[in-house]
């Protein structure tokens, strides 16, 4: 075991994130008490933009052993990278009470208590103009549906995107400070996305992807928060993992093969950061 631990420590300082899974994942198989290996297993797990995967692990690492500051350090940055921040304030917490002046977690805690109070704050507040910016889902699918590359309006772009998934859900995130509800129009068609942002006295943002699957517009939704607006796009079918955001001919042929939840689950999270000039 101990050979396998070592073996899974330098396939991760040699940025072999998933071999390291792997050895991990047999080291525990044969001490599946050893808080180590969950907590090690889940840093790997978080390289790799498994977070769910990260999250499941670290608490298990507290549950073997509660005295083990990374693995609520894991847990916090797991957590938050989901959205769920409560529970990640809530493990750091923990966290830095058997660190007392840690950076990482002080540091941590002290985004969380932004971005909660943006949730709490700003998503009731825009609520109302929420249901006046969505537009129907007619109007949000392009005329001509014959192509088949990426509907894009050509616009060059002035924020950059990126996004992660869940199996029942994709979440993309602009990113783009100090936006006003009035300025966001979006709307969500079969497959696609269509948002614009106006802000007065500045050329317009436009992004209309064709995505990788369908979804169901009335169940989508969006927040605008103090440094991006977040996009949640329910899967029209769950579990269905997401090559990349946008279709494309390459990656077409996986759109049709259907995998259930829990395979979802062991699939990489994507977390594709699209820079842009």
């Amino acid at each position: 075991m101990a050979d396998l631990e070592k073996k899974a420590n330098e396939a991760f300082i040699d940025d072999h994130f998933e071999l390291a899974v792997d050895l991990y994942t047999q080291a525990i198989a044969l001490d599946p008490t050893n808080p180590d290996l969950f907590a090690d297993r889940a840093q790997a797990n978080i390289k790799l933009n498994k977070f769910t995967e990260a999250v499941a692990d670290a608490s298990k690492a507290i549950e073997l052993d509660a005295s083990l500051a990374k693995a609520y350090l894991r847990k916090g940055i797991a957590c938050m990278k989901v959205g769920k921040y409560e529970n990640a304030k809530a493990a750091l917490e923990a966290g830095t009470s058997l660190v007392p002046g840690e950076s990482r977690f002080t540091n941590l805690i002290k985004e969380c208590d932004e971005l909660i109070a943006e949730e709490t704050g700003e998503s009731e507040n825009h609520a109302a103009d929420a249901q006046v910016n969505i537009v129907s889902r007619k109007d949000a699918v392009p005329e001509d549906t014959s192509s088949q590359a990426p509907m894009v309006i050509p616009s060059k772009p002035k924020y950059r995107h990126e996004f992660y998934q869940k199996p029942e859900e994709v979440v993309v995130s602009i990113f783009a400070k100090g936006i006003q509800a009035s300025w966001v129009t979006a709307g969500f068609g079969e497959q696609t996305l269509s948002v614009s942002i106006e802000v007065p006295g500045e050329d317009g943002y436009h992004f209309q992807p064709r995505l990788f699957g369908k979804i169901k517009p009335d169940e989508c939704k969006y927040n605008i928060l103090s440094t991006k607006v977040e996009f949640r796009l329910a899967k029209a079918e769950p579990g269905l993992h997401w090559a990349s955001l946008e279709y494309n001919k390459q990656t077409a042929v996986v759109q049709r093969i259907a995998v259930s939840s829990e395979i979802a689950q062991k699939a990489h999270l994507s977390l594709v950061k699209t820079k842009t000039s």
